[in-house]
Parts: C-alpha cells; sequence; structure tokens
C-alpha cells in the first residue's frame, strides 16, 4: 500500500499586494511530517506552485494511485471565489484555491478539485488538509492578532484579482468589490465524493471567518498547521481523523485566533485511520 503527498505553499502572490508570510514553512512541516510517517512526497513552493503545476501534481498522485493506497494534498496559501461558469452554485460563486498565477487569473475551483478527484480508484483514499481561508464575506483585511508578527487572513479578495471591469453589479449599477457569500451549504460538498475522500480545512464557511497567517516563536506558519501538527503529536496510533479533529479543536478557536476547523467527509472516512 503505497502512501503519496504533495504539499503546496505560497507566499509569493505578485500583482495583488496581499503576500503571506506561514504557507511555505507550513508545507515544509507538513511535508517533513508526511515523510516520517512513510509518503513519499513532492513539494511545489511559491513560483513553482503555478496552476498547471498543481493540477498536474495533484491528477498524477490520485489517477496512479491503487486500492489501499493513501494520497494527502496539503495547501497553504489564499482561498477566494470565483464567478461560477456553470451555474451550479446558488450564489453565483465558486470555491477557489489561489495558485501562484493568480494574477493572471489562474484559480483552481472546486469544480475543477472534484473532477480530479473523480479519477481515485475504489479503495484510494484522498486526504486534502488546506490551510486557507475557503469562506467569508469578501474583505480587505480581518481584525489584527495582537500576538502574531504579521497577521493577515489567508482570503484573497476578488477584487484583488479579479478584472474590474467583469466585477459583479449591484443594484445601483456600481460594480461590487465586496461580494456577500449567502450559500447556505458548504461548496466543499461538491468536492469530496463518497467512500474515500476527506478535507481538513483550517476554518469554517460562512461570513467573516478565516484562517489566519500568525506567527509562533518567531516562525510564521499557519494559525491551523500549527496546532494540527500540535495535536498530532499527542495522538496515538490507532487515532483517526474524528480524534484528530476533535483534538484540534481543543486549540482553536482561541482569543488570539478566532478560527474553527472543519472535518468533511462521510462518517466512514472520519474514522480511518490518522495519515496511514
Amino acid at each position: 500500500m503505497a502512501k503519496t503527498a504533495v504539499c503546496i505553499g505560497i507566499n509569493d502572490y505578485p500583482g495583488t499586494q496581499h503576500d503571506l508570510t506561514g504557507c511555505v514553512n507550513d508545507a515544509k512541516d507538513w511535508a517533513a511530517v508526511l515523510q516520517g510517517r512513510g509518503f513519499n512526497v513532492s513539494m511545489l513552493l511559491d513560483a513553482q506552485a503555478t496552476k498547471i503545476s498543481m493540477v498536474n501534481a495533484i491528477d498524477k498522485l490520485v489517477s496512479s494511485a491503487q486500492s489501499g493506497d493513501t494520497v494527502t494534498i496539503t495547501f497553504s496559501g489564499h482561498g477566494t471565489y470565483a464567478p461560477d461558469r456553470n451555474g451550479d452554485e446558488p450564489d453565483g460563486l465558486d470555491e477557489a484555491l489561489c495558485p501562484y498565477d493568480i494574477d493572471k487569473g489562474n484559480v483552481l475551483i472546486d469544480d475543477e478539485i472534484h473532477q480530479l478527484f473523480l479519477k481515485r480508484k475504489p479503495g484510494v483514499k484522498v486526504i486534502l488538509i488546506s490551510d486557507s481561508c475557503h469562506s467569508g464575506t469578501v474583505l480587505k483585511d480581518a481584525p489584527a492578532d495582537p500576538d502574531a508578527d504579521a497577521p493577515r487572513v489567508r482570503f484573497l479578495p476578488l477584487e484583488a484579482w479579479y478584472p474590474k471591469d467583469l466585477l459583479p453589479r449591484g443594484f445601483d449599477g456600481a460594480r461590487l468589490e465586496e461580494v456577500a457569500i449567502t450559500k447556505a451549504p458548504s461548496p466543499w460538498h461538491g468536492v469530496i465524493t463518497t467512500g474515500g475522500d476527506l478535507l481538513m480545512a483550517g476554518c469554517e464557511e460562512g461570513p467573516n471567518k478565516f484562517s489566519y497567517d500568525a506567527s509562533f516563536a518567531g516562525k510564521p506558519n499557519g494559525a491551523f498547521t500549527y496546532y494540527a501538527l500540535k495535536a498530532l503529536k499527542n495522538l496515538g496510533p490507532a487515532a483517526t481523523y474524528l480524534d484528530w479533529h476533535k483534538a484540534i479543536r481543543s486549540y482553536l478557536p482561541s482569543a488570539n485566533y478566532p478560527q474553527k476547523p472543519q472535518l468533511m467527509a462521510a462518517k466512514s472516512a472520519t474514522l480511518f485511520k490518522v495519515l496511514q
């Protein structure tokens, strides 16, 4: 049974004025932990993590995995929304991860991730761990964290990368630089396929919910990544993803990091043993 992973970390977002600081460290930290647990790991950092590179890496891992194998994908970077092109979103917006080349209009939307995951053969586990914002009203900033050296949320506003002349219009005809997220069900339900897929995310969906770019003892990291790996150290070999999620929730939300990590999967998948 093979275990493979790709760890993606993007601090540098050219042309957006929304660079981050802890995402490359996140990717390296996840890679070290996964390698220690027997995974064959590759990394995509900053300029390596273009949309096509992300798609190719995920496609290769998922489509080549055989029954009994585990594929783990970690992503640390910005999340955003993108205008829905196929009419399947009630609020007209797709969930999206932000590649390095988002300044060229390249985003990896939920529909595309779903299609990549559909290539999973029966009996293959696909784990997505995302330390980014996949939610929230599109804002230019979130409240500063008093304990962080460079507090910033991992959500990229639509107006930071999308052509201004194509932004949605309000009732008064003006272009909207802030777009209210109104959907009730999680958009990630459309990504996770029945069976072997599982998502762990840094925060829940909903207005004003964010994952934080933080700093611990002078080292930039995502708050979710830091506490997820801290919780992992104290888990026994038989621990499940449900156990891991509960352990992370003992740290988050906190007074400094008001984010609620999310676990999404079929009930059977939440009982998989962690990173096995």
